[in-house]
């Protein structure tokens, strides 16, 4: 592995770092909530933010030296998304919105 590599894994490690600010145990009873399954975009059954969180749940349980090039790549994804969604963040309270329960199936809770 390169310096380089060994750089974009850490930047990519901070990134989701920032991105995701609640514990495995967080978004876990989250994720587990109706709030939680009625909001994001669906293909089927499960919404892909809900699929996300499930998947950021094992990452955030993983030991660093263990995550693979995809486990990367959907960090890099994770932290994309929750800093596209911030960006359009609505006016007044968000706390009881779509917008937030979104945020929070990935991992982000801007309540925090």
């Amino acid at each position: 592995m390169s310096a380089g590599s060994d750089q974009e894994r850490q930047k990519t490690l901070d990134h989701f770092g920032e991105a995701v600010n609640m514990t495995a145990g967080e978004l876990e009873e989250w994720l587990g909530t109706d709030q939680s399954r009625e909001v994001g975009q669906k293909k089927g059954g499960e919404s892909t933010g809900h699929a996300s969180g499930r998947r950021i749940v094992k990452l955030l349980r993983t030991r660093k030296g263990e995550l693979n090039d995809d486990d990367l790549a959907h960090m890099r994804k994770v932290s994309g998304y929750v800093r596209r969604h911030l960006a359009q963040r609505p006016r007044g309270d968000v706390s009881d919105t779509r917008w937030r329960y979104s945020l929070m199936n990935w991992g982000h809770d801007p309540a925090k």
